[in-house]
């Protein structure tokens, strides 16, 4: 059927970048590089709030063993190498996760398979296992409401979810650690490395709707062994992020480029100057736009799909009109559709 070669060739092409940059690949990294798992339920089953991640994707249990299966067929005819892995929770017991059960039990292994690159030396073979065997990042909130305590009843500006109870850093046995916040790469960096337990402290962002790191919290020691190490270093560190920001101009210009190129190939029909307004507007750097998502970086088409139609919105629909008059942001986008599916049309041909 055409919807299923699509969905293979997607799959496959998600795959084969993955494999280029990473050297490996895992379901759980196609899933991601298709659109299907969101960070949003990635990190939910992680913290343990999702007892079953088959059943919280997006798509039928047809479809994802359909596309779980195309990725093994992939693996499989390229002969790539295996190894095991194993899921744990991003909770203090580390307790193991499942990510398939019931109907769908048949795909864990694909789920617990590792599949990566052959003729790797030795050390870059552990290093791509080692990196996959990471335990997900231990996540602390910022509370935006009252909440006490399951165990003591005390509150405070941060809290730690486990089974869905909250509880105050002390009683989480993190109230030892230090908050470091985002901003110096260096410095979190290493601070993380050299502490022997750490946490991500993330904000709901209730006008994004979406989580936003803001720091992360060390051992007091590790963070001023961190900052003594960057002080040593910073002349080094200095011209190294100027080689860096000449390289990241290179690299925005040769995406928006590529982003162009997809646009055309995708939308014969579209202006020129459109498409490269569009492509220019979805990958400006740090804008958070779906252009500087992974899957706008690989070039993924959902991801070109959703710029170009983002653009159609804003400026060829009165869609901006009907959320200044107050009308809900699905009812607004209803009423457009057809506009936007006619200039869609258009553009294709």
């Amino acid at each position: 059927m055409q919807g299923e070669a699509k969905l293979e060739q997607r799959v496959v092409e998600t795959a084969e970048k993955l494999l280029s940059t990473r050297k490996s690949v895992t379901a759980l990294d196609v899933l991601t590089g298709i659109g299907w798992l969101p960070d949003p339920v990635l990190r939910s089953w992680q913290q343990g709030r999702i007892p079953d991640l088959s059943t919280a994707l997006p798509v039928s249990a047809e479809k994802l063993s359909f596309a779980l299966g195309a990725l093994r067929r992939w693996a499989t005819g390229k002969g790539l190498e295996s190894a095991d892995i194993e899921h744990v929770g991003a909770t203090r017991d580390r307790a193991p996760l499942k990510a398939a059960s019931g109907e769908l039990a048949g795909l864990e292994p694909v789920f617990r398979t590792q599949w990566i690159m052959p003729g790797l030396s030795e050390a870059k073979r552990a290093q791509v296992v080692a990196r996959q065997r990471k335990a997900p990042d231990l996540i602390v909130s910022v509370a935006f409401k009252d909440w006490a305590c399951a165990d003591c009843g005390g509150t405070g500006d941060l809290l730690f979810l486990e089974n869905e109870v909250p509880h105050c850093l002390d009683c989480a046995d993190l109230g030892h650690l230090v908050f470091l916040p985002s901003g110096d790469t260096a410095l979190t960096r290493r601070a993380k490395k050299a502490s022997r337990l750490s946490a991500v402290v993330m904000k709901f962002n209730r006008s994004r709707k979406r989580h936003e790191r803001q720091g992360i919290l060390v051992e007091d020691a590790a963070l001023r062994s961190a900052e003594d190490q960057c002080l040593a270093d910073e002349d080094v560190r200095e011209r190294r992020r100027g080689r860096d920001r000449e390289r990241r101009a290179h690299e925005d210009v040769e995406f928006t480029a590529r982003f162009f190129a997809a646009i055309t190939a995708m939308f014969p029909g579209c202006p020129p100057e459109r498409a490269r307004a569009i492509a220019e507007h979805a990958g400006l750097r740090g804008s958070g736009r779906v252009g500087r998502s992974a899957a706008g970086r690989e070039l993924a088409e959902r991801a070109v799909f959703l710029a170009v139609v983002a653009s159609i919105r804003h400026l060829d629909t009165d869609y901006d009109d009907l959320l200044m008059a107050g009308v809900e942001r699905q009812a607004a986008r209803d009423r457009i559709q057809a506009a936007i599916d006619a200039v869609l049309d258009r553009w294709r041909s």
